[in-house]
């Protein structure tokens, strides 16, 4: 994984070790999950014995938080920690700030890679100072004319020029309170990494929604025109392999993926029914063929609606074609690092303090690209 610069100043080259660890756990987190993308470390060195020790997620948490908790102590200056009992130290006002820095550069150092991971088929993440806005250039998706020429010479023929776009996309802050015990967690009574783990995965599903919306917008907005559109309603295997021609051949001829839901990809299905599967088969594993027509299906991972209970975000009947190789079609910007301020720990009569979260962001459609929808 890139180091974000921000992250890399604020830790410095020799003290990258505890985010690091926990990029590790929170890819075993994620693997443990359904992530097939993703790689961490199944053995580690970090033993007193020296030898390579295989770590189950349990046991990584654990050295996490102590390495987390050692990072706070050496960004707050602290070196004398245990000369003092915890509900001491739980009023040190730099030792309440540490923590929350160190919390957010641990958020700054996974967020972006984790929405490359599930949008990066259709989406390009672009990080920004704060304060800056993203200009971002589309330049036109065409050809110049080739005229027919008599051989007498003619000079010259009908003039053409190219002339690209600038699309400019603004980030937008959001805000993330929530309660914690800094007492607690420097007595390992509630785990660090996995209160940062919660904000991360909060974060994430912000942002992806933001992005889904935003495609699903700007496909749905693709005109039906019938035979010849790239907006197909009902679907049949003609159809699905002349949207998928035509969508290679607006783009220069380039890969094409056809991307949905499970649900939606089942129904991609052979003309002809006289097939066979055996049990080992991509349908029978996946649930969707992995490859018909030279066309590539990828499913695109279910959300939760959290306002509908046990409702769901993605449509299951629509399948979208585009072409991972050319400009990515949706355009997401992070604007400076995250930045977190809390009240104190009385101030609500009780040992838990509050921790406001500042991450700014933006979304925008912002491509020189063809694609294409087919509602099943």
């Amino acid at each position: 994984m890139k180091i974000p610069s921000n992250v890399l100043k604020f830790a410095g080259q020799e003290n990258l070790a505890p985010y690091q660890m926990f990029v590790d756990y929170y890819n075993h987190y994620r693997a443990i999950n359904g992530s097939k993308n993703v790689e961490y470390q199944k053995y580690s060195f970090d033993d007193e014995s020296g030898k390579e020790v295989e770590l189950s997620f349990a046991e990584k948490e654990d050295k996490l938080n102590s390495a987390l908790k050692r990072e706070i102590m050496r960004v707050a200056g602290i070196t004398n920690f245990e000369a003092f009992p915890v509900s001491t130290w739980q009023t040190h006002p730099t030792l309440r700030w540490a923590t929350f820095a160190v919390v957010s550069a641990m958020i700054d150092m996974i967020l972006p890679d984790v929405i490359v991971d599930t949008m990066g088929a259709f989406s390009e993440v672009r990080n920004i100072g704060l304060g800056d806005v993203a200009h971002f250039t589309v330049k036109p998706n065409e050809l110049f004319v080739v005229s027919k020429a008599s051989r007498l010479g003619k000079r010259t023929t009908e003039l053409h020029k190219w002339y690209s776009g600038e699309v400019t996309v603004t980030p937008e802050p959001r805000e993330m309170t929530v309660y914690v015990s800094l007492i607690k967690v420097l007595e390992g009574r509630e785990s660090l990494a996995e209160f940062v783990t919660t904000m991360i995965r909060s974060f994430e599903y912000s942002v992806n929604l933001d992005v889904y919306n935003a495609f699903t917008t700007a496909m749905n907005s693709i005109p039906v025109v019938a035979n010849v559109g790239l907006n197909v309603a009902g679907y049949t295997a003609s159809e699905f392999a002349r949207l998928g021609q035509a969508v290679r051949a607006w783009n220069g001829g380039g890969n094409v993926v056809a991307m949905g839901t499970p649900v939606a990809l089942s129904h991609v299905l052979p003309a002809n029914a006289n097939y066979r599967y055996d049990i080992d088969s991509d349908f029978v594993r996946l649930g969707y063929l992995n490859n018909i027509n030279g066309v590539q299906l990828m499913a695109m991972p279910q959300m939760a609606d959290l306002s509908n209970p046990f409702g769901l975000r993605l449509p299951d009947d629509k399948i979208y074609f585009f072409s991972p190789g050319s400009q990515k079609i949706v355009k997401i910007v992070f604007e400076g690092s995250t930045l977190a301020w809390q009240d104190g720990q009385y101030d609500r009569a009780n040992l838990m303090q509050t921790s406001t979260m500042w991450k700014s962001w933006g979304t925008g459609i912002v491509t020189n690209a063809v694609a294409g929808v087919m509602t099943v």
